[in-house]
């Protein structure tokens, strides 16, 4: 009976454990949306740039020495809001997803090994290194260090993992781009060599100081500090020139077309989230939700909030994926709508004006069905269109009725 005892204590112990970190993990997660993450997010920039400007504003010598007291001490407390925050990443690092199937050492081990753990790391170092003798003078090696923390704003901002999935997915084009890139560079540095060395031998007396020129014209950036002065270098100073437009614009088509891709994908990521929580799609199957992704547009609204208004042309209907709206009706009441809802469907199928009015009562997700693509579906999802039918029947009785029920009155 004690050993059951002593377990159940300890199963609960560690359960409470587990839960706390859990907590804390959601709370430090980057792409957290509660309130409380948000705010978290906030003050970790607020705590990051006062760091960054006593680091830029103690690299001036003509500042007093009370200045540069009180800078260190911010610097020194910035530094320690860093530490703390990773040693709390490393706790919760095993709540991480894919590292759900390690231990808890193998998993803070991984974490510490990566981007976010590094870039956490090096946040911290200046506190771990220069702990006890923090004499920053002007541009002293340990306030320069800490510039390091501009690192961490790219942990905030989600573009820069969409910059790494680009890049991973174009790594061939790109490659191929950077390929051409290193020929072109080689070959023209050898080329000024040859025709350059005899008249400036100092500028192009060896390749590396070929190369220099050579980078210089073919990413267009023309410093003018090394010019060929021979007929032949500036022959091919003038082919380089032109190359240098070809290979950047293929590269900045390549990136183009890897963004556009990604944001395509991420969009219908989203509004498949979005779509699956209205009851009318879930029910029709993963083939016909598929189709209907494609058509619908994700809009997000704030409190109080006028969606459409009503005598405003009847040229789409929407989807209310989170939040609620109240509809104001010409009879002067009004009727709330939440999840799952659907409005605008009415002034759609009659293509007649809008009957009534509709604002949001709180922070609301909408996906939008403009008027050609729901008869574009409906054309071969019948289905979808009877629901919207019966739904705007019903919602027509009632306004008669209510509109009766008033006249009587």
């Amino acid at each position: 009976m004690q050993f059951v005892c002593h377990s159940a204590y300890g199963l609960a112990v560690t359960a409470t454990g587990s839960t706390s970190r859990a907590r804390t993990y959601a709370l430090l997660h980057y792409s957290d949306p509660t309130p409380a993450a948000r705010q978290w997010r906030l003050v970790n920039l607020v705590v990051l740039g006062i760091g960054l400007l006593s680091v830029v504003l103690l690299s001036i010598d003509e500042l007093d020495e009370a200045w540069q007291s009180t800078l260190r001490l911010v610097i020194w407390a910035v530094s320690a809001v860093f530490l703390v925050e990773y040693l709390l990443r490393l706790w919760v690092a095993p709540e991480t997803p894919r590292y759900d199937q390690d231990t808890p050492l193998k998993a803070r081990l991984r974490w510490a090994a990566s981007l976010p753990g590094v870039i956490g790391l090096l946040a911290v170092l200046p506190a771990l290194m220069f702990a006890g003798r923090y004499a920053v003078t002007g541009v002293d090696t340990a306030s320069v260090f800490c510039i390091l923390w501009i690192l961490k704003i790219g942990l905030h901002a989600p573009a820069f993992g969409t910059l790494g999935r680009v890049i991973s997915n174009e790594r061939a084009p790109i490659a191929s781009v950077l390929i051409l890139f290193v020929i072109l560079l080689l070959i023209a540095a050898t080329a000024a060599h040859m025709f350059e060395r005899a008249r400036q031998p100092e500028q192009f007396g060896s390749l590396p100081a070929a190369m220099w020129w050579a980078v210089v014209t073919l990413t267009t950036t023309g410093y003018g500090d090394v010019v060929p002065l021979t007929a032949g270098g500036r022959f091919v100073g003038g082919l380089l020139m032109l190359s240098g437009i070809v290979v950047l614009a293929l590269m900045t088509g390549v990136l183009a077309t890897g963004f556009a891709q990604e944001e395509r994908r991420r969009e219908y990521l989203r509004v498949w989230e979005q779509v699956a929580r209205v009851p009318l799609f879930a029910s029709l199957g993963v083939v016909t939700l598929s189709e209907i992704v494609g058509k619908l547009r994700t809009r997000y609204y704030p409190s109080r909030i006028v969606v459409v208004r009503r005598g405003d042309a009847g040229d789409s209907m929407f989807f209310i994926s989170s939040g609620e709206v109240e509809v104001r009706l010409p009879t002067g009441q009004s009727v709330t709508l939440g999840e799952g809802a659907f409005f605008g469907e009415m002034a759609l199928l009659e293509r007649q004006l809008r009957s009534a009015t509709v604002f949001t009562t709180r922070p609301t997700t909408l996906l939008v069905l403009y008027a050609s693509d729901f008869y574009e579906i409906a054309s071969h999802i019948p289905q979808l269109a009877e629901a919207v039918e019966v739904e705007a029947r019903r919602r027509r009785n009632e306004n008669i009725e209510r509109g009766e029920s008033l006249a009587k009155r």
